[in-house]
């Protein structure tokens, strides 16, 4: 696995699938989740090298980013989480656009929404709704203070909403520029330290962006 450094707590991450898309594992030696598991399950296991999993956290219901979501959670037990409105896409519960491809359906164990706190071990991660991408999707901020590094930078899970440099696809059918816009400027308020976790390509900070794609799209 990748290792992202500087963070308030640990960062790994694996690359994966026909997009490539990026799987975190996260942990504060308390606990540990994995964000998105896109596919390959037995590629997650290994690189788990027998690590509980404690949480696991789905950032919208594009199949890219949940196709290994409802085997992983079989395998360890984790409780799922993602926000309402894409979870019960993600469940089955009902139709939705899963981008292009269909997957396994996932229970989704603990719904979130803007301004919710998912406490796991000692991180506490706020849930910033950031619809536009899908309409369901969530970002979720640590601040050090709830990490294991209190030296270290905020972390932002991005999902597909914001890359170093670009935005997320507003295209598919769910997605919404306006409300990406408006999900965009939750964002550049900010620490510009913050260490952004995208779904795809390589990691960024919110000052970094916040003049390659904050100043584009305010």
């Amino acid at each position: 696995m990748h290792q992202v450094k500087g963070t308030c707590v640990k960062v790994e991450y694996l690359v994966l699938g026909p997009i490539e898309n990026n799987v975190y594992v996260i942990s504060d030696r308390q606990a540990t989740i994995v964000v998105d598991p896109s596919c390959e399950p037995d590629v997650i296991t290994e690189a788990l090298g027998g690590r509980e999993v404690d949480a696991i956290v789905l950032t919208h219901c594009h199949w890219d980013h949940v196709g290994a979501a409802a085997e992983l959670r079989k395998r360890t037990g984790a409780a799922v989480i993602a926000s309402q409105a894409d979870g019960e896409v993600i469940a089955g519960t009902r139709g939705g656009d899963t981008g292009s491809r269909d997957f396994d359906p996932c229970p989704v164990d603990v719904f979130v929404g803007d301004g919710d706190v998912a406490k796991i071990g000692n991180m506490a991660w706020k849930v910033i709704a950031t619809p536009g991408h899908t309409p369901g999707g969530i970002c979720l901020f640590l601040d050090p203070e709830f990490g294991s590094n209190s030296q270290g930078a905020p972390v932002l899970v991005a999902g597909d909403t914001l890359f170093a440099g670009s935005i997320g696809r507003t295209d598919f059918p769910g997605g919404s520029m306006q409300d990406m816009k408006h999900s965009l400027k939750r964002l550049a308020a900010l620490p510009d330290e913050t260490v952004v976790l995208p779904g795809h390509n390589q990691m960024t900070r919110i000052g970094d962006e916040r003049r390659r794609v904050f100043a584009r799209f305010a």
